[in-house]
């Protein structure tokens, strides 16, 4: 890693600092929004479920630099990709789960924190043992970027009895120089829905 990247400390590295691949990455304006609704500690367990390229993951681990983050993602090309991060930010507190929520969840160590950025259509079931496992006013964070998502994730955190449900839409729109030019460029929205669990 440079010392470019080494001095970065807060929410928002740059994606082109990541590994990228054909695996689709939370980009940074979206990811700081998410990181700001974990509320991490500094020494915060935290999954990330459907960790992709790993973007959130290496951010949490590096932001609880005395916690444990367990990326969990199923797809060998997006574990590698995780791997390849890790290494690069050094996130020596970053852990890799190879494998499918829920069944990949259950033999880890209980989290404060929770992230789901992909289900594999098995949201519901992950959000039950997220339920049965999250420590007491633990937070669990979605990222939805279908209205179907958005709507059973709401439906679910009500259903399970989380409290304080957030949800919050995101937008961004960058410059994309062409030529002398610069044109603006929309990122696809995403919805960002949070909840915490009971004490």
């Amino acid at each position: 890693m440079s010392n470019s990247e080494e001095k970065i400390m807060t929410p928002g590295i740059p994606d082109d600092m990541f590994v990228r691949g054909n695996v689709p990455m939370t980009k940074a304006e979206v990811r700081t929004i998410v990181l700001s609704k974990l509320r991490l500690k500094n020494n915060s367990v935290v999954w990330d479920v459907g960790a992709g390229t790993g973007s959130i993951s290496v951010e949490a681990a590096l932001s609880a630099a005395k916690g444990t983050v367990y990326a969990v993602e199923y797809r060998p090309e997006a574990v590698e990709l995780i791997r390849s991060n890790q290494v690069k930010f050094a996130a020596n507190n970053l852990s890799i789960v190879a494998g499918r929520a829920p069944e990949a969840l259950l033999a880890l160590p209980s989290p404060d924190r929770v992230v789901i950025g992909g289900s594999g259509g098995e949201l519901a079931a992950i959000l039950e043992v997220v339920k049965n496992r999250l420590c007491p006013a633990g937070v669990v964070v979605l990222t939805c970027a279908t209205v179907e998502t958005l709507y059973h994730s709401l439906n679910c955190l009500r259903e399970m009895g989380f409290h304080g449900i957030e949800g919050v839409g995101v937008t961004i729109t960058r410059l994309k120089s062409q030529g002398r030019y610069h044109m603006l460029e929309g990122l696809n929205p995403v919805f960002i829905v949070s909840g915490v669990q009971s004490t």
